[in-house]
């Protein structure tokens, strides 16, 4: 099992600073234990290029006298502390400066390249090239000399380069590089190369150890480098550009990875990595923790030592205040799985790009709804589920098709938009409509057939839309037209013209257990957040599946709702967070007070009337009701986060 307590250390040093001589065993340990951490990344090999300790395969940094690596493994043995090795894999700007032909030049055009190379950041080598050697000796050396417990390898992506060799060896297997395709499948075979090479580094020393390669996402569906790791860490600093909601997403499609354990990673960072002086406030980081293992993951909390080696006393009782709280709560947390309602057929999964929103859009709707749900791919299975969300993109194989239609077939509700439905230009589920065409008016109106929040007008949908004749289903949703698309020659006012309110189209139909929306919904929702988009999935939603629900709580749209099963211990834990998030400077969203919320009204689904209802950790007994199948209660107060334990 993976320790849930993890820091991620960073030491990224210029060669031109003293490294080293305020490190102090005692010190370093002292630190570990304010902070309640139970595993800590530490390094062998930085961006900068040097190594933190006697090395044969590479150079020591030049300011630095004694074996620091050593020092900091030998520490964290002592006092029971997990210490997996970091190393720079895509970064090594030493050897950049002093091996051009080992640098991965993003561009044909020598002048764009030498641009970059001017440009004040770390930069990118070709693991085509034989910085690749380079990388496995050193991987080696840290094996044989330290054997750690796991080896961290970081800037790990795929990216084509248009070095001299890689022009040739692409040449060579018959790949032309002015073709886009081509350049995708040189650059796979690239990654997998090095990873092949990396991962036979560590096994030549260790069967145990683990292994992880770190791009800064995980992609869906890419089972190729997914299953190259022993374990995943979804990096998700949400004050960094990631937000808030963007690790539940990460986290949701992990968890259905069969036999895969995963860690949250976060930073005590104000901002992002790399930051000297930024600290998070601790509510902050308890509230990053406490969603990080709702959802079925460990945490990390990245740092980045000072370049003398003194561990920085704050960041570790920072740390601490959030890491003795995650502590207290892992009785109930280690072994969980978590139940969802609800699978999202992933869009990234399917098309296989990272450029599409509709699976932004639908996480923010299910988080906003506080639904249980996970992001599935083409490959997983949808037993268990009760509802099936098709988000906006088409191109599905006759493999998913057909794991579609059997799951509508046997009773699962289906909610598709856009595209998702789409085969040879037909809906290939009974939707009780029949597909006609692309709108060609962008944007369009949505005018609903049921009640919202500002009522009966016309609403504006940036974005895509599909007409429809609606035959024996049931309309939801009428689409209106502009009277024009804003052209040079036809435009009015500021931004679009109105509805043409002569003609109206279906837009959004259900028949039995199938929904259709007839716009890129999930899209629009992450490009623009309207509410009347979240308002008509809410509809359809609650239309189709409200009895089927597990869960409903009387919680805010910013709040989280999780709910996991404990088998061995015979209970079922009910995670309930909120937090008040405030946007501080240009972007940044930041987590400061703490505003609780009082008697929160739950009812959760149970076949049998539970033996006990009680708060975690606190042990508190919770009043119950218990009537046609639902178990009722009340939280009498959710401070950031609180379990609710549910017995048998």
């Amino acid at each position: 099992m993976l320790a849930k307590r993890q820091v991620h250390l960073d030491f990224h040093t210029s060669g031109l600073l003293t490294v080293g001589t305020k490190f102090s065993k005692e010190q370093f340990q002292e630190a570990l234990q304010t902070g309640h951490v139970n595993s800590i990344t530490v390094f062998s090999k930085c961006h900068h290029g040097w190594s933190y300790h006697p090395t044969t395969a590479n150079e020591m940094h030049p300011l630095l006298s004694f074996d620091l690596l050593g020092a900091q493994l030998e520490a964290c043995k002592e006092i029971g502390v997990r210490a997996p090795v970091y190393i720079s894999a895509g970064f090594d700007e030493k050897e950049y400066d002093r091996r051009p032909e080992w640098r991965l030049l993003w561009h044909d055009d020598a002048k764009k390249n030498e641009e970059s190379d001017r440009e004040t950041h770390f930069h990118m080598m070709c693991f085509n090239s034989g910085y690749l050697d380079a990388l496995c000796e050193q991987i080696e050396e840290v094996m044989r000399l330290y054997n750690p417990c796991g080896i961290f390898l970081d800037i790990v992506s795929e990216r084509f380069c248009y070095c001299d060799k890689c022009k040739k060896d692409m040449k060579e297997a018959g790949l032309d590089i002015n073709n886009k395709d081509d350049r995708d499948i040189f650059a796979k075979r690239v990654l997998q190369n090095y990873i092949d090479r990396t991962n036979a580094a560590v096994r030549k020393y260790s069967d145990t150890a683990t292994i992880f390669h770190n791009g800064g996402h995980i992609p869906k569906g890419n089972y190729g480098f997914i299953e190259c790791n022993t374990h995943l860490e979804l990096e998700s600093l949400p004050t960094g550009g990631w937000g808030y909601d963007h690790f539940p997403l990460s986290a949701a499609y992990v968890r259905c990875l069969k036999d895969t354990e995963f860690l949250g990673m976060t930073g005590k960072f104000h901002h992002s990595w790399g930051e000297f002086g930024g600290y998070k406030h601790p509510n902050a980081l308890i509230y990053e923790t406490a969603l990080s293992i709702a959802n079925g993951a460990g945490c990390s909390i990245g740092d980045q030592m000072h370049p003398l080696g003194e561990m920085n006393e704050a960041t570790y009782s920072l740390i601490g205040k959030a890491y003795a709280q995650v502590e207290e709560k892992e009785p109930w947390v280690n072994g969980a799985v978590n139940i969802a309602d609800i699978a999202v057929m992933s869009a990234e999964a399917v098309t296989g790009s990272r450029s599409g929103k509709a699976d932004i859009g639908a996480n923010r709707m299910l988080l906003e709804n506080n639904c249980l749900y996970n992001f599935v791919d083409p490959t997983m299975s949808l037993d268990g589920y009760k509802v099936l969300i098709l988000p906006d993109v088409g191109g599905y194989d006759t493999a998913l098709i057909e794991k579609i239609k059997a799951f509508a077939a046997n009773g699962g509700k289906v909610i598709a938009s856009g595209e998702a439905l789409l085969q040879d230009g037909k809906f290939f589920l009974d939707t009780g409509a029949v597909y006609k065409v692309k709108n060609e008016f962008s944007p369009t109106y949505f005018v609903p057939q049921f009640p919202t929040v500002n009522g009966d007008t016309q609403y504006i949908m940036r974005c895509n839309s599909y007409l429809f004749d609606c035959t024996d289903g049931t309309t939801q949703a009428l689409v209106q037209n502009p009277y024009f698309n804003r052209t040079r020659e036809h435009f009015c006012s500021h931004a679009h013209a109105p509805n043409d309110p002569s003609q109206s189209f279906p837009a959004a139909v259900i028949k039995n257990n199938v929904a259709y929306i007839g716009w890129d919904l999930f899209t629009a929702y992450a490009q623009h957040g309207h509410l009347c988009f979240k308002e008509l999935f809410t509809h359809i939603l609650h239309t189709l599946a409200a009895d089927d629900l597990t869960v409903t709580a009387d919680i805010p749209d910013r709040a989280v709702v999780t709910y996991t099963r404990q088998e061995q211990e015979k209970r079922n834990i009910l995670h309930l967070l909120f937090a008040h998030t405030t946007v501080r400077g240009t972007n940044t969203e930041v987590i400061e007070d703490t505003v609780p919320l009082c008697n929160v009204r739950c009812s959760v689904q149970k076949a049998n009337k539970p033996s006990r209802v009680s708060l975690a950790p606190q042990g508190t007994e919770l009043a119950f009701s218990y009537e046609n199948g639902c178990v009722h209660f009340t939280v009498p107060e959710v401070n950031i986060h609180q379990m609710v334990v549910i017995d048998d």
